[in-house]
C-alpha cells in the first residue's frame, strides 16, 4: 500500500489483517525510537476524522504538524499541490489529506515522495471511515457473508455510501440503499427500498447525514423527513433483535434519526468513533512500514494497555 486512496485497492485478506492490527492496538502500543512527523491537511471541516488521526498519530509517538486553512497560505491562494510539496520538503513523513475534490490525489501521487492517506475526497470516497465501519460490523457478526446492510439517507452527496457499498459487496454482504426523492445516486448499482422495508429486514442500518453544504440550490424542506425517511422509535422497534445502528456522524438529531436512538442499546455510533482511532493506527503503521519509514528497529512494543 504506497498511498491509501481507496478501499478498493485492498484485498479481503488485507482488510482482515488491518482489523487484526487495529484490535492489537486496542490493548497494546508502540514506542517510536525515531522522530516522525505527520501533516494533516484538512481543506474541509472535520471533528471526528481529524481528531481521530491526531490521536492515532500521537499514540504511535508521531509529531503532529499544525495546519489550518484559515491561518495558512491557502488564504493567499496556495494550492493543495504546493501545500503538500511544502510539508514534504520540510520533512513530513506522512500526509493525511481531506479535500473537496473527488480526485485530489491525481495530481499528487506521482509527484510526492512520502505516503498519503485519503481522509475524504469530495463526494467520492472516505476509505478510513469505511474501514472503521466494516470493523464495527465485523466485531458484531464475525462475517459479512449474506448480511443485509442498508445504507440510508443522503446517498447522492455521501462519500461514505460509495466506499462502504462496494466494500461490503466485495466482502459478501447484500447491500441496499434507502433515500428520500432527490437523494438517490443511481450511478451506484444497488437496489433501493423504503425505510419501512429496511428496518424489517436489515442486520445493520447505516444512516447518513443530510449534507446541506453540498446541495447546490439549498436544502429541501426537512419537515417530516424523520417521519417519512428517518429512523423513528417506532421503526426501531420493528428491527430484528440482533440488528445494529451505525452512523458516520455528525448527526442531525431528530432528522435522520430520533435523538433518543443515538445512544440506544443497538446503536454502535460511538463504538465506530472508538474503532476509528485503532483502524487509523493500523493504516498508518502499515503504510509507513511499506515505505520503509518504520521498521522493527525503529519501534518498541509497549506492554501497557491503551485505555479508550
Amino acid at each position: 500500500m504506497r498511498h491509501f486512496i481507496s478501499v478498493n485497492q485492498l484485498t479481503v485478506e488485507e482488510i482482515m489483517n488491518l482489523f487484526e492490527t487495529a484490535d492489537w492496538y486496542r490493548y497494546t502500543g508502540l514506542e517510536l525510537k525515531q522522530q516522525l512527523f505527520a501533516a494533516n491537511l484538512f481543506f474541509e471541516p472535520s471533528t471526528r476524522t481529524k481528531s481521530s488521526f491526531i490521536i492515532a498519530q500521537r499514540r504511535l509517538g508521531m509529531e503532529v504538524l499544525d495546519f489550518h486553512t484559515e491561518t495558512s497560505s491557502v488564504k493567499k491562494g496556495e494550492s493543495l499541490y504546493d501545500t503538500a510539496k511544502t510539508f514534504e520538503s520540510m520533512g513530513a513523513n506522512l500526509l493525511v489529506v481531506r479535500h473537496q475534490s473527488d480526485s485530489w490525489f491525481e495530481n499528487l501521487k506521482g509527484n510526492i515522495s512520502i505516503p498519503m492517506i485519503n481522509a475524504g475526497a469530495g463526494t467520492a470516497e472516505h476509505p478510513t471511515q469505511c474501514l472503521l465501519d466494516l470493523m464495527t460490523i465485523y466485531q458484531e457478526y464475525r462475517t459479512f457473508k449474506d448480511l443485509k446492510i442498508v445504507i440510508a439517507g443522503d446517498i447522492k452527496h455521501s462519500r461514505v455510501a460509495q466506499s462502504n457499498a462496494y466494500a461490503l459487496k466485495a466482502l459478501g454482504a447484500r447491500v441496499f440503499f434507502s433515500a428520500a426523492p432527490g437523494f438517490e445516486a443511481y450511478q451506484l448499482d444497488f437496489p433501493y427500498i423504503s425505510m419501512d422495508e429496511a428496518v424489517n429486514m436489515c442486520d445493520a442500518i447505516m444512516l447518513l447525514r443530510i449534507q446541506h453544504e453540498r446541495h447546490n440550490q439549498g436544502s429541501a424542506s426537512m419537515t417530516d423527513y424523520l417521519k417519512n425517511y428517518g429512523l423513528t422509535k417506532d421503526r426501531e422497534k420493528r428491527m430484528k433483535q440482533h440488528a445494529i445502528i451505525l452512523h458516520p456522524a455528525p448527526i442531525n438529531r431528530g432528522v435522520e434519526i430520533d435523538s433518543d436512538l443515538v445512544e440506544c442499546e443497538r446503536s454502535r455510533i460511538f463504538k465506530q468513533m472508538e474503532n476509528g482511532v485503532y483502524i487509523r493506527m493500523a493504516i498508518i503503521t502499515n503504510i509507513l512500514q511499506e515505505w520503509g519509514i518504520m521498521n522493527e528497529n525503529s519501534i518498541e512494543k509497549c506492554e501497557t494497555a491503551i485505555s479508550s
